[in-house]
């Protein structure tokens, strides 16, 4: 597909930040547009001629339609709720999906007020919706972690981020919120962990996805799998990327985990420190936000910065 015209395109501007690290939006919502108001957003800024397609299941952070455009094919529309969410998600579409560019969706157009992205729309189902044959679900963790490999490299790596105490305090604002949600065991132990991971030094920070799961990798019918959803992207540390894999896929299921491994690379012992470590912050953060709770953490606070 050709790139949009130039005249249909909102005013570009730089992304919210590119080493920041905001806590979830936890303000009002931003944007409560509907099927007709995407749509609308879509006709106005991309193509007149647009028609919607299929409305799919909105969660607490998004609002999206799939819409058939004459000049695009499908496309895709996407409300934030979330500035900071939108704000990540810009961001890696300009900087950072060109490291994989055959394997994501297209960025045609964002719109800044309300925050909301049009991309292509990738053909396939997402991974965890299909029953594959053990060799086919093998080779698609294989092309997942080849792309996830080439996702880390889409900037330099930098070590000016302390991200492990970071996280660790970011961790226990967390706890604060689960007292009534763990057990005293189970926050003991994970205050363990926040410790321990606190004490890992210099480790650099790379482009990261954050929601690197198969629900976010389609499988096309010619057997590519693409990669979708950046609204968690930031510089992170790279372990945390396979945290979910880890915990939530390959616990009964490590020959999964060695095909992933094939084209992604070995783990080292200090990747799979950080992937036990952050298991467990992985765990309360979704404990906690399940009650609809969030740390009272400053919306711009970046690692070093530390209350």
């Amino acid at each position: 597909m050709a790139a949009a015209d130039q005249s249909t395109q909102p005013d570009r501007v730089d992304p919210v930040r590119a080493q920041r690290y905001p806590a979830p939006h936890r303000g009002p919502p931003v944007t409560e547009l509907g099927a007709a108001g995407l749509l609308e957003l879509c006709r106005r800024h991309l193509d007149p001629g647009s028609q919607p397609l299929v409305e799919h299941a909105s969660n607490t952070n998004t609002t999206v339609l799939r819409v058939a455009t004459p000049s695009y094919g499908p496309v895709i529309i996407k409300a934030h709720r979330s500035l900071e969410r939108y704000a990540n998600e810009l961001h890696a579409y300009l900087h950072w999906t060109s490291a994989i560019p055959d394997e994501v969706p297209r960025l045609l157009a964002h719109i800044d007020e309300p925050p909301t992205l049009i991309v292509t729309a990738v053909p396939g189902s997402v991974l965890t919706e299909l029953d594959l044959p053990v060799e086919h679900e093998r080779a698609a963790y294989e092309q997942a972690g080849a792309l996830l490999a080439a996702w880390h490299t889409a900037q330099p790596p930098t070590h000016t981020v302390d991200m492990t105490s970071w996280l660790a305090d970011r961790g226990h604002a967390w706890l604060e919120l689960a007292t009534d949600v763990l057990s005293t065991g189970d926050r003991n132990t994970i205050r363990a962990h926040l410790r321990d991971l606190a004490t890992i030094r210099d480790v650099p920070v790379v482009p990261c996805h954050l929601d690197f799961t198969p629900r976010n990798l389609i499988l096309a019918p010619d057997a590519t799998v693409r990669l979708i959803d950046f609204e968690h992207a930031r510089m992170d540390l790279a372990a945390r990327d396979l945290v979910r894999l880890t915990d939530r896929y390959w616990r009964h299921r490590s020959d999964l985990e060695t095909a992933f491994l094939i084209a992604y690379g070995p783990l080292t012992d200090l990747d799979r420190q950080i992937i036990e470590h952050c298991t467990y912050l992985d765990r309360l953060t979704k404990a906690v936000r399940a009650t609809g709770c969030h740390p009272p953490l400053e919306p711009n606070q970046e690692p070093g910065e530390h209350h």
